[in-house]
């Protein structure tokens, strides 16, 4: 065989993988929005939000009451994935990478920033002001976002497929706000930090995409998202969280009684999920690129809408339904696009 033929042979390899990665990404992510909807009614984040509510009014509550919601759930991911590269025997790595700061660590520090205060934190806003499946469903556009910022900021290659994907993902977005907001209109009550947190979703994850796949250029990608989640934690913990707290909130007292068994458990599995699917997001945008991994990982849309039908019976409104099937077809036309397009991702 010549040298030809085994670059190809190891480019569709590379691409097989990078494909698998994303779809584990998709089941993981679609499980989240099951401890993510239930901890909203546990304690000591409803007793919180009703504390909150009575001074402040309820959207002060629930924001307040997400934001320590997302901080723990950024400390369960946190502590899952320094499991995971202690089992890897990756420790040393995290703190070689680490110190690389200039390089290589800065871009999952700066992933953080989009990822958890942007991204995450509107994805459980969502969920809190709407409901897990519009949640779910209104972060499908972050492809769109993270395909246009890898093009435009690392020459990262779109095909005509990909653009004609990307078109249909943003008429499903359209039909997802539109649809919602036009039935609220006429109904006179518009939860609009609910749709503000779907669109902070969108927009963080297809930012935090593209800043990340410029750091996994020279970096592990366990190690890489293990520092990104690092990030995240001292946002939350050492920034937001005591700033909050200086100002009034109860922000400590009720973060102490989250470890209440069933709590805890819930909080851990969130954790467990959301940091696999992290895992496997970061390790297929080497192989694959930022827009197709993230076009792949967008069926997780599929799967929280099927796994809150199952585990709660919720069924979505049209809107959501139909907006939902567009972006899946959108990013069913970016994935199944001929692999010779892949061999190379970048542009020269």
């Amino acid at each position: 065989m010549d040298l030809k033929a085994l670059k190809k042979q190891e480019s569709k390899r590379k691409i097989s993988k990078g494909y698998m990665w994303a779809l584990f990404c998709a089941v993981f992510w679609g499980i989240w929005y099951l401890p993510g909807t239930v901890v909203w009614v546990l304690n000591p984040f409803d007793e919180m939000y009703g504390a909150i509510a009575e001074a402040g009014g309820d959207g002060t509550a629930l924001i307040i009451t997400a934001v320590l919601i997302t901080a723990f759930n950024a400390l369960t991911v946190m502590l899952a994935l320094m499991l995971w590269n202690g089992v890897l025997g990756k420790f040393g790595e995290l703190v070689r990478t680490m110190k690389e700061f200039h390089p290589c660590s800065k871009w999952f520090f700066l992933a953080s920033i989009f990822g958890g205060p942007m991204a995450i934190l509107g994805s459980f806003i969502a969920m809190g002001f709407i409901g897990g499946a519009f949640a779910a469903v209104a972060a499908l556009l972050y492809p769109v976002v993270g395909s246009i910022l890898a093009y435009y900021w690392y020459g990262e290659k779109i095909s005509k497929r990909a653009a004609i994907g990307i078109g249909v993902i943003i008429v499903g977005g359209i039909t997802i706000f539109g649809g919602g907001l036009l039935t609220e209109l006429s109904s006179g009550s518009v939860q609009w930090i609910g749709y503000l947190g779907g669109l902070m979703a969108a927009a963080g994850w297809g930012i935090e995409g593209a800043i990340a796949g410029k750091g996994l250029d020279i970096s592990e990608p366990d190690v890489g998202l293990t520092l990104r989640f690092v990030g995240e934690n001292i946002i939350w913990w050492i920034i937001i969280v005591p700033i909050l707290a200086l100002v009034g909130y109860p922000m400590y007292s009720f973060a102490l009684q989250a470890f209440e068994p069933l709590t805890l458990l819930v909080l851990i599995f969130a954790g467990i999920t959301f940091g696999f699917c992290y895992v496997c997001w970061y390790k297929s945008f080497p192989l694959i690129g930022v827009g197709r991994g993230q076009g792949i990982g967008n069926l997780y849309g599929l799967f929280a809408i099927i796994f809150i039908f199952l585990f709660f019976g919720d069924v979505p409104d049209w809107t959501i339904l139909v907006g939902g099937a567009l972006c899946m077809i959108g990013s069913f036309v970016m994935f199944t696009e001929d692999t010779s397009e892949l061999e190379t991702l970048r542009g020269d």
